[in-house]
C-alpha cells in the first residue's frame, strides 16, 4: 500500500491515516488535557499553553491575497487560536529549492513577519535547508499560544449548561442547541487559487482570505458562550463541521441559504466544477455558541475587520450526521469529503 495525496488533504482518508499510522504507534500521547489523540488544531502542555505545528506546499507561492509566508504564519497563528490560546511565539523550518530567487525569499518572509506583527508574535528559531529537487519552497512552522486571560469567564458561561473538563477550547464541545457561526465567506483562498493556476480571470478579483483570526476568536471569546471553535481549513466547511459533530457525539443541520458567500467565488467553483463547501479557507473559523447567546457573540465578532460576513448558518442536533438544507427546503447529507479537491493550496 503506497501513500496518496488524499491521505494529507484534510478529509476523510486523512483523518482513517492519522488513526491508522500515527495514532497506532504513538498512542494516546499527552503532556496535558488535549493530547495526540484528540487530534485537535493542537496540543496543549502545562496549565496555560498550546503548541501547533503546521507544513505548506502551496503552488504558486504568490497569490493574490498573499504568498507562502503569510499562509505560513497565519496557518498555525490560527491553529493556536481557535483554542482559545493568544499566539505567543513561532519558529520554522525552510526547505528552499537551490536556485530560488532571493528577492522572493525576502517578499516571503516579510509576509511572515507582517502577519506576525498583526497579532504581536515573534519568530524566534528556526532552520533553514537548501535541496536540489524541485519544490520552490516549502515552510513549516510551529507555535506556541498562551492562555488568553478572558477564557476564563468563557468557560464559566459554558460551564452553566454542560460538563466541559477541558480547560481550552476544543473542537468536540457542541451540544443540541448551539448555533453555528461562519465568520466570513467560505471557498475563498482554494478557489482563488484554483482559478489564478487555470488562468481564469472571468469573475473579478479572486483573492485568499488568508488572515490571522485571533482579533475574530478573542473577540467571540470575550462575549461568552464559545463551545467550540475550529479554522476550516483543508476539506473546507464540511470537514470541519463533520469532525465537530462526529467528536461532539451530535449532529448539525446548516442551511445553504445561510453560508456566506462571494458570487465570484460561487461562480468560478461552479465553472471548475467544484463543490465550495469542500475546499479550504485560511481566514476563517466556524464557532459553535450557546444558542442563547449566539446573536450576541456574531454582533461581537462583526466588529472584527476579518469578520464583517459573519454569519449564523446552522445548529446542533441529537443525531450524528451533519445535513445541508438547501435553498428549496430539501435536506441532504453533508459528507466528509475523501480529501480537498485542491490540491497544494496550503
Amino acid at each position: 500500500m503506497k501513500i496518496t495525496s488524499k491521505d494529507g488533504a484534510g478529509g476523510r482518508k486523512m483523518q482513517e491515516f492519522l488513526k491508522d499510522v500515527i495514532l497506532d504507534i504513538f498512542g494516546p500521547s499527552s503532556v496535558g488535557c488535549i493530547g495526540l489523540d484528540s487530534l485537535d488544531d493542537g496540543a496543549s502542555f502545562g496549565e496555560d499553553y498550546i503548541i501547533s505545528t503546521d507544513g505548506h506546499t502551496v503552488k504558486p507561492v504568490f497569490f493574490k491575497g498573499g504568498d507562502i509566508g503569510r499562509l505560513a504564519a497565519c496557518g498555525t497563528i490560527n491553529d493556536v487560536s481557535v483554542m482559545g490560546a493568544k499566539p505567543l511565539l513561532l519558529t520554522s523550518s525552510l526547505i528552499i529549492q537551490s536556485g530560488f530567487d532571493l528577492e522572493d525569499l525576502r517578499t516571503i518572509m516579510r509576509s511572515m513577519k507582517d502577519a506576525c506583527d498583526e497579532v504581536d508574535t515573534s519568530l524566534v528559531a528556526g532552520d533553514t535547508k537548501v535541496v536540489d529537487d524541485n519544490i520552490g519552497i516549502y515552510i513549516s512552522t510551529t507555535g506556541v499560544g498562551e492562555r488568553w486571560k478572558g477564557l476564563d469567564r468563557n468557560m464559566e458561561i459554558v460551564r452553566e449548561t454542560r460538563e466541559y473538563e477541558e480547560s481550552f477550547v476544543k473542537d468536540g464541545g457542541l451540544m443540541p442547541g448551539d448555533k453555528i457561526i461562519s465568520s466570513g465567506t467560505i471557498g475563498d483562498h482554494g478557489i482563488s487559487i484554483m482559478a489564478q493556476r487555470e488562468g481564469i480571470n472571468l469573475f473579478g478579483d479572486l483573492r485568499s482570505d488568508v488572515c490571522p483570526v485571533w482579533d475574530v476568536t478573542k473577540r467571540a471569546l470575550a462575549e461568552g458562550g464559545v463551545t467550540a471553535m475550529k479554522d476550516p481549513t483543508r476539506g473546507g466547511i464540511s470537514a470541519a463541521l463533520n469532525e465537530m459533530a462526529e467528536k461532539s457525539h451530535c449532529g448539525i443541520v446548516i442551511e445553504e441559504g445561510l453560508i456566506p458567500t462571494k458570487r465570484p467565488i460561487v461562480a468560478a467553483a461552479e465553472m471548475l466544477g467544484i463543490n465550495i463547501h469542500d475546499v479550504a479557507n485560511e481566514g476563517k473559523v466556524v464557532i459553535g455558541v450557546r444558542g442563547d447567546l449566539a446573536e450576541d457573540v456574531l454582533e461581537a465578532i462583526r466588529d472584527s475587520k476579518y469578520a464583517t460576513d459573519a454569519s449564523i448558518i446552522g445548529e446542533a442536533i441529537e443525531g450524528k450526521r451533519v445535513f445541508l438544507k438547501t435553498r428549496i427546503g430539501a435536506r441532504r447529507l453533508m459528507n466528509t469529503p475523501d480529501g480537498d479537491p485542491v490540491p497544494r493550496v496550503c
